[in-house]
């Protein structure tokens, strides 16, 4: 009889793309003052050391980045001006005919506008070179005190690489009355756009930001994204938080996000996704201080072979906090939503009030949404719960919505619309829930 030829299995495909990494050095590490200096060490030397991560990983298990190009992407240069201007509609006013401020991000530095009142009462609102320059003592305040580079391989590469980014400062007992915006644009194609957002509201102060990414769509190359976002909501403080992205669909997005809320501070904090073509996003809510109060809502439409996966966590770390959190998504195309969410309640903080919920619309058979709720409760006197739910639009409204001449394709836009009406209704400005309205629109037609 004979010998059957030996098979050998190679593995080298699979050894190779976990060596893989990004081309960036330690020559692309910014120089800086001092503070930001040892910030940006110790950042570089955590991305050195971290493997791009895979789904073997808990956390990245159902989002596999093995097709990310790495050796492609480069650093957005400086003073390059040859890209797409920024989309008019994201420069318009959010209330009346001006804003409280406005910074706009591009390749090629920042432009930044405030009004002379706020100066004057001693808010801060620049660009993060500018900080770096004129107020690293206030920068030492702000930078990594909630975020952790070391927490993984993204929150590294934007902690050591950060180009472009937002600073602001509220002082104690200044209330902002007009809205502050910021527009991060990142036109091109193969290039790493990397961004860091510093907020710290102090005691008694009281602001609404309004923070915007987006891109033109280049279907002919990749792009990625990689930020930080770090608040800090003091003493008595409060602020209202939106934060919306509708980058291009050729664009990689990766983000690390943290607030922490001290004693009777409150923080209203509201997501809009509707762009990329794979977003992964760490959003974490610390509730530190007693009485502490957040409220986290967020929405994203996918289509297409879009992946969106938000990872939402809210810490309970003091007794008498509340929490209410709420994501709602639709999908359409082959496209898929990954949502995991966690309450976590610390020993000892008693009287939590802790809600999270993710309702999910899937609009055709090849769509895909993953929901998983999480508590972790090591507190005994606490009120906790949860609820995911995944369905196809309900035949009820649509009957009844046809039955009075509504066509099909606009009776299912309503009906989509009405289930993202209640997140839309805490955007507060009309004109940014408009906007958002006509991207879901474009995505129904």
């Amino acid at each position: 009889m004979q010998e059957k030829p030996k098979v050998v299995v190679s593995r080298t495909r699979r050894a190779e793309a976990a060596t893989r990494d990004f081309v960036f050095t330690e020559s692309d590490v910014r120089a800086t003052g001092n503070g930001v200096a040892s910030y940006r060490t110790l950042a570089w030397n955590a991305f050195k050391r971290f493997p791009l991560p895979d789904t073997t990983q808990e956390a990245w298990r159902r989002t596999d980045i093995h097709n990310l190009p790495t050796d492609k992407f480069k650093l957005a240069l400086e003073n390059k001006n040859d890209f797409p201007a920024v989309r008019e509609d994201l420069l318009k006013p959010l209330v009346a005919d001006q804003h409280g401020g406005q910074i706009v991000l591009t390749p090629g530095g920042a432009k930044i506008d405030l009004d002379e009142k706020l100066t004057q009462k001693g808010v801060i609102f620049t660009d993060l070179r500018t900080a770096e320059q004129k107020h690293p003592e206030l920068l030492g305040r702000m930078i990594g005190k909630t975020v952790n580079v070391e927490e993984g391989k993204f929150s590294a590469l934007a902690g050591a690489f950060a180009q472009n980014g937002v600073v602001l400062y509220v002082p104690k007992d200044v209330v902002v009355d007009e809205p502050l915006h910021s527009v991060l644009w990142g036109p091109g194609g193969n290039l790493a756009h990397v961004s860091h957002i510093l907020v710290l509201v102090d005691e008694g102060a009281s602001v609404t930001y309004v923070h915007e990414s987006a891109s033109p769509d280049d279907m002919t190359s990749n792009s990625m994204h990689a930020g930080i976002v770090e608040i800090q909501v003091m003493q008595n403080a409060s602020m209202k938080f939106v934060e919306l992205q509708s980058w291009g669909r050729h664009v990689w997005n990766f983000s690390h996000e943290r607030a922490r809320v001290e004693r009777d501070g409150n923080l209203d904090w509201i997501f809009g996704a509707i762009g990329s073509r794979l977003t992964k996003n760490f959003s974490e809510l610390d509730l530190a201080g007693e009485g502490a109060q957040g409220r986290v809502s967020g929405f994203y439409f996918t289509d297409g072979t879009q992946h969106l996966d938000h990872d939402t966590q809210q810490n309970h770390l003091a007794p008498h906090t509340t929490s209410d959190l709420l994501f709602k998504g639709a999908l359409k195309g082959k496209s898929r939503s990954v949502w995991q969410g966690m309450i976590y309640v610390a020993p000892g903080a008693q009287k939590t009030d802790g809600y999270q919920a993710n309702r999910n619309l899937v609009l055709s058979d090849g769509a895909r949404a993953d929901s998983i709720p999480g508590l972790e409760i090591l507190a005994d006197d606490v009120r906790c719960t949860h609820g995911a739910t995944v369905g196809k639009l309900e035949a009820e409204p649509l009957f009844y919505l046809k039955s009075r001449g509504i066509p099909q394709a606009e009776a299912e836009k309503i009906v989509v619309e009405g289930f993202f009406d209640p997140i839309f209704q805490r955007i507060p400005f009309e004109g940014v829930r408009e906007r958002f309205q006509e991207y879901i629109a474009n995505k129904m037609a």
